[in-house]
């Protein structure tokens, strides 16, 4: 009877670990990718609201959103996700067909 509660403690014990270790990477990662946000990225808020970055404070934890000309300042962590980054290469539809037919035939 004493060693099945100690290993029940221990099992759940062992649970909890690791959910909280997993959920610490899913935060750290969160917080590397809000970091190296950058003026121009398209973002979306916790709210819903699609916007453009205009200034990113990471000292104040604050970032300047231009959402069609009206500049609205929030937290940091207020930021849902980035939809796309400003320094990203535009893929042109000739690009795109070109590498949807070259994994087709790769397939």
């Amino acid at each position: 009877m004493n060693y099945t509660i100690i290993l029940l403690f221990v099992f759940f014990m062992g649970i909890t670990f690791f959910m909280q270790r997993q959920q610490k990477k899913q935060m750290q990662k969160r917080l590397d990718e809000l970091k190296t946000m950058s003026k121009g990225d398209e973002v979306v808020t916790i709210g819903g609201m699609f916007a453009i970055v205009d200034e990113v404070d990471t000292d104040n934890n604050k970032v300047v959103l231009d959402a069609e000309g009206v500049y609205l300042t929030y937290e940091l962590t207020s930021i849902k996700r980035i939809v796309s980054r400003a320094n990203e290469p535009a893929v042109s539809v000739e690009d795109a067909k070109e590498s949807a037919v070259e994994s087709a035939i790769e397939e």
